[in-house]
Order: C-alpha cells, then structure tokens, then sequence
C-alpha cells in the first residue's frame, strides 16, 4: 500500500519539477500558464492519492475539486488577458510585456 502511495508522489513531485521549470524558462505566456497547469495537476494527483491511501474519505476528492474549479477560472481569466496583450503587443513574451509599466 505504501509503495503504490509513494509511486504516486513521485510522479506529483515530478510534474510540480517540471511546473516549476517550466515557470521558470519559459518566455511565451501560454507555456507559462500550461506550467502553472502542470503544478495543479501535481496537487490533484496528492489530493486524490492520500484521499485513496488514507481511508477512502470524500476529502481529498472535494480538495481536487477546488482546484479544477481554480484552474478552470485561472485559464479564462488568463487567456483573456493574453489576448488582449497580444492584440497590443503582436506577440506574448513575458520579457516584452514588462514594458507596458512605462
């Protein structure tokens, strides 16, 4: 039973890694926002297996819930923003973008 737990929070450790760089590295606004993707994806998959592991209680299962109901708001606000950036910009480099303080 542990064993599989652990497999499941490795696999989330590895997606929140790959989140986190993703974050980091990347310059275009949409990657940025799948990586973000990456790092809620990695807490539903925490949610749901110490949901499982830890007596089958509905907790978990409404936590991940949340998040998809976070993530979902996240992606239209964000896209909406990203769009109109673009439409002033002609592109979606985060770099670039920093200018529109001036």
């Amino acid at each position: 039973m542990t064993n599989e737990l652990t497999l499941y929070l490795i696999i989330g450790a590895i997606l929140f890694s790959l989140g986190v760089f993703g974050i980091i590295t990347r310059k275009n606004a949409i990657m940025v926002l799948m990586s973000m993707e990456l790092i809620l994806n990695s807490a539903n998959i925490n949610f749901i297996a110490f949901a499982k592991y830890g007596g089958m209680n509905l907790e978990g299962h409404i936590a991940a819930m949340f998040v998809i109901i976070l993530a979902a708001a996240e992606v239209a606000v964000a896209l909406a923003i990203v769009l109109n950036i673009y439409h002033n910009f002609r592109h979606v480099n985060i770099d670039e973008i920093s200018k529109m303080k001036e």
